[in-house]
Order: C-alpha cells, then structure tokens, then sequence
C-alpha cells in the first residue's frame, strides 16, 4: 500500500507519460479508502488534480461520482475523446477512480 505522497508521485509520473505518448485521456484507479469515507489517496489525488487543472497542465478532469451522460464534464471528456463511452465505469459512480483529460 503506497502513501498518499507516493500515489501523487507516481500519479505525476503516468500523467507526463500520457501526454508525451500523446494520448488524449487517462483513468486514474486511485480506490475510495478502506473505511469508505474516501480515503486519503482518494482526497490527496483530486487535490493535486485540481492543481495540476488550475496551472494547465491538464485540462481539466472528471471524478468517478460524477461519471455520467448527464454531467456537462463527463460529456465534454467524451466528445474530447469518444474511445472513453465504452469505459465500464461509465454510470457507475464509482467515486474509487478519476478520469482525466490531457
């Protein structure tokens, strides 16, 4: 089990690889914490994640709660990327992941 400082550095290090690969998305399985009440990996990613949104360097992403055709982000994250409609989290909200948009 990683510490919330190690999943955030090993975070950063798929997202830089994502995009210099290019790819347009990515979905980060961060879990939801052992007690259920959002763990601090959960807690610690989506915070840096707002950062990293914040300083452009990713465009922005969609928490797994929210994953659904009728949230106006998930939407936009599909039209960016349709590959991301047959994503088996789609209407789930499975607050354990993250979808990104590089």
């Amino acid at each position: 089990m990683p510490t919330s400082q190690q999943a955030v550095k090993r975070m950063t290090f798929e997202i830089h690889m994502a995009k210099s690969q290019g790819l347009k998305a990515l979905k980060l399985i961060h879990g939801y914490g052992s007690s259920g009440a959002g763990g601090r990996i959960r807690v610690e990613s989506r915070k840096y994640l707002d950062t990293l949104a914040r300083r452009g360097v990713i465009r922005f992403y969609v928490p797994g709660e929210r994953w659904s055709i009728f949230d106006a982000d998930a939407r936009e994250a599909l039209a960016l990327c349709p590959a991301l409609r047959s994503d088996s989290d789609l209407e789930r909200h499975n607050n354990g992941v993250s979808f990104v948009l590089l």
